[in-house]
């Protein structure tokens, strides 16, 4: 056997011992695995009686742990947002159904948790539904974009509250606070997004065009 034999057989050797006896699993695809999302779980809006929200969602929270439904309802939303009403020259804070009549669901809509819902008291359908009470439902789920946007609102910092008035062009007001206090005048203007009206009032005996803001004005009865 020459020199270069040697060589070849060790080479061979050493192959041997490192080579596994099974292919290495990829560590990245068991994680994709374990972390996929449920893609038939998504999110729903449930048309009920108005009035009966917080009753529906305490109702739904208590059956579903009976029925072990848990791990296809993940979610039953009352969507409340935090709002500052001003009455009387002051602001108070408050809790309001910004989707009154409705609550919303993420679950997965097999037809097991179809039947659970439409049976539920004060549920009237889940809107896009073609049935009707005690039928198959066919609901039709949220869009991202809305998805997006409720839960923008629900998870509003406190600088961003906002204050309700329910104005309406036209409707009197009369200013509270400011330089301006006690002015009386009509709405011209309203910008929710920056929480400011403009009101026309009259000083001096002119017309004039003021802005102030939400806080500043009350709603004339």
């Amino acid at each position: 056997m020459t020199e270069n034999d040697k060589i070849t057989d060790n080479e061979e050797d050493v192959k041997e011992e490192i080579q596994p006896d099974e292919p290495l699993e990829e560590g990245n695809d068991t994680v994709k695995e374990e972390e996929e999302i449920d893609e038939n779980v998504k999110w729903y809006a449930v048309r009920i009686i108005s009035g009966h929200e917080k009753k529906v969602k305490a109702y739904l929270d208590n059956e579903i742990k009976l029925e072990g439904l848990g791990t296809k309802i993940k979610n039953v939303i009352l969507p409340l947002e935090k709002v500052y009403e001003v009455k009387n020259g002051k602001k108070r804070v408050k809790t309001k159904n910004f989707l009154p009549g409705y609550i919303i669901i993420e679950a997965n809509l097999d037809e097991q948790v179809r039947g659970f819902i439409s049976k539920s008291p004060s549920i009237l359908n889940m809107v896009g539904s073609k049935g009707i009470k005690g039928e198959k439902l066919q609901p039709i789920a949220l869009k991202p974009g809305e998805v997006k946007r409720i839960n923008s609102i629900l998870n509003e910092e406190s600088q961003n509250e906002r204050v309700d008035l329910r104005l309406s062009v036209g409707d009197p007001v009369k200013v509270i606070s400011g330089p301006f206090n006690n002015f009386n005048g009509n709405v011209l203007e309203i910008n929710n997004e920056k929480m400011k009206v403009k009101v026309m009032v009259s000083i001096f005996g002119r017309k004039t065009p003021i802005e102030l803001e939400f806080t500043q004005i009350e709603k004339e009865k």
